[in-house]
């Protein structure tokens, strides 16, 4: 009876070990998870409405362009480098916050924007995806709608906004280093529409798993 009841803390202990080393394990694999493959993304601001709403969370791919190793400025090697039309999510250059863009350039493309429309090596891009807002600015005023030509730097790309008119990117700051990417924007998991409150939430169901393009 004694070896019993001598048993049954031995046993407690053992399971509560148990427990503890998997859920240790289990929170190793999530940062590890997190920091080289995918990571959640919460969009903060209207610069890529209407591809992207303010409310949108969604899942970025890190694998993708190699992921940043911590401490140090090395890198997993790429599946492949970052291309035009890729919506990446960003470390900004101004101030290390996490921004999300559009790649519309990359190193050794002639950009300029005439009038609002963009020109890659002197060809006018088709972007349906595209939002303007009503009136021009003259040439001169500022970047906003009259930019370049200017040629994209080695180990850069250039990162614009969808909702051209309200987007801080590239015109403003320069190009974006790669080193700074993060990752590729792969699909919404959740969507709220902030504007109307958080409770009761209204959710916008339509958007919760497209793909993002």
């Amino acid at each position: 009876m004694s070896e019993k009841k001598s048993l049954a803390p031995r046993r407690r202990r053992e399971g509560f070990r148990s427990y503890v080393n998997s859920f240790g394990l289990a929170i190793l694999l999530a940062l590890v998870f997190r920091q080289f493959v995918i990571q959640a993304f919460r969009i903060p601001s209207q610069s890529m409405e209407d591809t992207l709403l303010v409310g949108d969370f969604l899942f970025v791919n890190k694998f993708l362009y190699g992921a940043k190793l911590p401490f140090v400025d090395t890198r997993l090697p790429r599946v492949r480098p970052p291309e035009r039309g890729d919506i990446i999510v960003f470390e900004s250059p101004q101030d290390g916050r996490d921004f999300i863009k559009r790649c519309v350039a990359v190193a050794g493309d002639t950009i300029e924007v005439r009038a609002k429309v963009l020109y890659v090596n002197g060809d006018p891009q088709i972007e349906p995806f595209v939002k303007h807002l009503p009136g021009l600015r003259p040439p001169g005023s500022d970047v906003r709608d009259y930019f370049g030509p200017a040629v994209v730097p080695a180990g850069n790309v250039f990162m614009m906004g969808d909702n051209r008119e309200n987007s801080h990117d590239s015109r403003y700051w320069g190009a974006l280093p790669v080193r700074l990417v993060k990752g590729k924007a792969m699909f919404i998991y959740f969507s709220i529409d902030t504007q109307r409150g958080f409770f009761p939430p209204h959710i916008r169901w339509r958007r919760l798993g497209d793909i993002i393009r």
